[in-house]
This record gives structure tokens, C-alpha cells and sequence, in this order.
């Protein structure tokens, strides 16, 4: 990444420099962290703020130190308190992607199911979920999306202290049939402004059709798999839920997304019993 920064700095004239030192990314996973990142780290981005892309997961001290100034945050999965507590090299905007936790649970079961680059802890996780019946793999990723506390980490930003220093943007929103209108509020909200056709062109370079051909590629990470909002009724039953509801409770409402009865209202399905 470093490499890949000096050459923008060599190449990309800076046309217009960023109010702010940094911007924070701040996220769970499985809320188009990876392609975020990707709009970010383009050079067009950089044209129009000055400021590199910045993974802490490639940085020795991760965010427990402060992001070089004039850096983009990439992908920071922590909880509100955690990142406040981080050192900021001066002023700042952050902001946090929110998505429907249920719709969360069913795209990790299929990403570590099938398709997530195998790092980490994610073979052993792979290996366990190809063993199992899916409803059972299902309850299995509850559980560990618990355990990682990615449930509380989306509840913590979401109960926090409204300021003017960030703001939660909806997944849903963010890829949705107002994408750029949305992606133009985001932008703004951390200092950059992107001429109408140059955002045009940068959401048609990272559409998700896109990145994920170019997944296939070596050394990408192939696991772009754009659910549709909702899908979670296509997977959830009764026991499912049931597990659902006792690991993250009412996190779905908190974030202002329907609950079950309110969902299956909207279908015209009878209304299920809990």
C-alpha cells in the first residue's frame, strides 16, 4: 500500500486538499467493507482530497496509535467507545455502515461457507460449516458473530452521542437505486466533493458485478456476494430467529430496521409466532 501511495503521490495531482487531517472507515464485516475500501483508495478520491489510503491491518499497532495525518482509515472494526478512545492525529470526520444484522448473519454464513479469501481463523470456520445441515451452520455463525462481538459493536455506534464528527450510513442505501446520490452525501460528509461524472465513473469502476470478475484475478479477494436487502426471511425459521433474538436482541429496531412481524406484514405473510 505504501508503494501504491508514493506512486500517487508522484502521478495524481491533488486539485482540491481536505479540511480535515484524517477520515475514519469505520464498519463490521460484511457490510461492503472491502469495496468501500476500494472507493477510498482510488486515485480520483485522492485527486479531489489529498488524502492516502490507510489499512491499520497492515501497520504495525493496528489503530491502537494514531492514523498518519493526511490518511483515509480503512476499515476499522471497533466499537464507538474503542475508537474514541484511539489517539487522532488532529480533526477528523468518521463514519460508521450500518446493515440489517440479520441480513448480516446469512451473507457471513455463505461468505465463510464459500467464498471469503482463507485467512485467519476463516479455513477452520469454513471446514466447520461444510459439516454441517445450513440451519445448523447458521446457528453456528450467531454464535460466533457474538462471540466477535459484531453485534455489539454495530449497537455501540448506533446508541452513541450524536456529533458532528461522524455519522451511520445504511449499507442498503449505500448500494441501492439512489447509490450515488447516497455515496455523493458520504463523500461530503467527510470533505470531498467528486464532479458528477468523475463519481459516475468511480461507482461504475467498483460496481459489485465488477469486483467480483475481477475477484477471480490472483491476489484479489474474491467474496463480493450483494444480498439483497431482506434476504434473511429467505433463511431464518423459528429456531433461527429464536438464537438470533437471544444474541443480538432488539439490535435490528435499534438500527430503525422492521421487526420480523413488521417485515412479514409487508408480504402479506401471517404474522409469526414467537
Amino acid at each position: 500500500m505504501e508503494a501504491r501511495n508514493a506512486r500517487m503521490r508522484l502521478t495524481v495531482p491533488v486539485v482540491t486538499r481536505n479540511e480535515f487531517d484524517n477520515v475514519f472507515h469505520c464498519t463490521v464485516r460484511k457490510t461492503g467493507s472491502q469495496w468501500i475500501k476500494a472507493l477510498f483508495s482510488d486515485p480520483a478520491v485522492y485527486r479531489h482530497s489529498g488524502l492516502l489510503p490507510y489499512d491499520p491491518r497492515f501497520y504495525a499497532g493496528g489503530v491502537t496509535a494514531p492514523v498518519p495525518a493526511g490518511r483515509t482509515g480503512l476499515a476499522i472494526f471497533l466499537s464507538h467507545k474503542r475508537f474514541e478512545a484511539v489517539p487522532k492525529a488532529g480533526t477528523y470526520r468518521a463514519f460508521f455502515v450500518i446493515r440489517d444484522p440479520r441480513d448480516v448473519v446469512v451473507s457471513s454464513y455463505f461468505s465463510l461457507r464459500n467464498s471469503h479469501a482463507p485467512m485467519g481463523d476463516i479455513p477452520q470456520a469454513r471446514r466447520v460449516l461444510q459439516e454441517k445441515p445450513k440451519k445448523e451452520g447458521m446457528l453456528h455463525v450467531i454464535e460466533r458473530l457474538r462471540d466477535k462481538k459484531q453485534f455489539g459493536q454495530m449497537r455501540s455506534w448506533a446508541t452513541a452521542p450524536p456529533a458532528e464528527t461522524f455519522r451511520l450510513f445504511r449499507y442498503e442505501d449505500l448500494t441501492g437505486d439512489r447509490q450515488a446520490e447516497e455515496i455523493d452525501r458520504l463523500l461530503r460528509h467527510c470533505g470531498i466533493t467528486l464532479p458528477a461524472r468523475e463519481l459516475e465513473a468511480l461507482l461504475a469502476r467498483y460496481s459489485f458485478t465488477r469486483m467480483k470478475k475481477g475477484g477471480d484475478a490472483p491476489g484479489r479477494i474474491s467474496h463480493y456476494r450483494k444480498g439483497a436487502a431482506g434476504d434473511w426471511r429467505n433463511h431464518f425459521d423459528d429456531d433461527i430467529y429464536a438464537a438470533y433474538l437471544a444474541a443480538a436482541g432488539d439490535l435490528a429496531e435499534v438500527l430503525g430496521y422492521p421487526s420480523r412481524s413488521e417485515a412479514e406484514a409487508r408480504d402479506g405473510q401471517e404474522p409469526a409466532t414467537r
